[in-house]
């Protein structure tokens, strides 16, 4: 298992159900961390490396503030009409600090497993082979990622883990249906008060399509 150290200083990991007030999640959902691994090895087929288990650990709390921001909303309207675009209140969290933990071991697709590819985008001695385009980001294309590392696991220092619970209290999307919701796929967990160490592997989300 591996774990990445990430930090952004300005991030909104919207809530699936907010609208007119764009709420955020205090963590990224296991959707959007994979989301980001991906992106930070160059790849383009999310399907790539369906089958591993990706979870996020916050350290620390963010600081959370409340901005107006114009919104684009995809609906019809009659031609030359404005009405895609109105200003909406976002929540913003401000100074996020991430441990995400990656487990390669029950990838379905053959060939190299992200953790192998993470690894090597994140060595300076081999991160120039990474083909990979446009800024690195976590959540929105705008909230970019100020830095990310491999971590050293740390018993002394502790962090809020999402993990798998069946009647866990929060429920986050592994998979997300960009056309619509039908088929976006969500588990449920608990964020559990763990130290920095490689949890056990079932406790983390599947990332698998519905």
């Amino acid at each position: 298992m591996l774990g990445i150290h990430v930090s952004v200083p300005v991030a909104c990991f919207r809530r699936g159900l907010a609208r007119e007030y764009l709420e955020t999640e205090m963590i990224p959902p296991p959707s959007t961390c994979y989301g980001f691994l991906l992106s930070l090895v160059g790849e383009t087929d999310r399907r790539r490396h369906v089958g591993a288990r990706v979870t996020p650990v916050a350290i620390g709390r963010p600081d959370l503030s409340v901005v107006l921001r114009t919104v684009w909303r995809v609906k019809k309207t009659p031609l030359g009409a404005a009405g895609n675009t109105r200003p909406d209140y976002q929540q913003l969290l401000v100074g996020v600090e991430l441990v995400i933990w990656l487990d390669s071991d029950g990838e379905v697709v053959e060939g190299e497993s992200l953790e192998s590819r993470v690894l090597a985008a994140l060595d300076p001695a081999r991160r120039s082979r990474i083909d990979r385009f446009g800024g690195l980001s976590l959540g929105e294309s705008t909230h970019l990622v100020d830095a990310v590392s491999v971590f050293q696991p740390d018993a002394d220092r502790k962090g809020r883990a999402f993990l798998l619970s069946e009647r866990g209290r929060l429920t986050l999307p592994v998979w997300v249906d960009h056309v619509g919701s039908a088929k976006t796929r969500y588990v449920t967990g608990d964020l559990a008060s763990t130290p920095l160490v490689p949890p056990e592997p079932a406790t983390l989300p599947v990332i698998q399509p519905k």
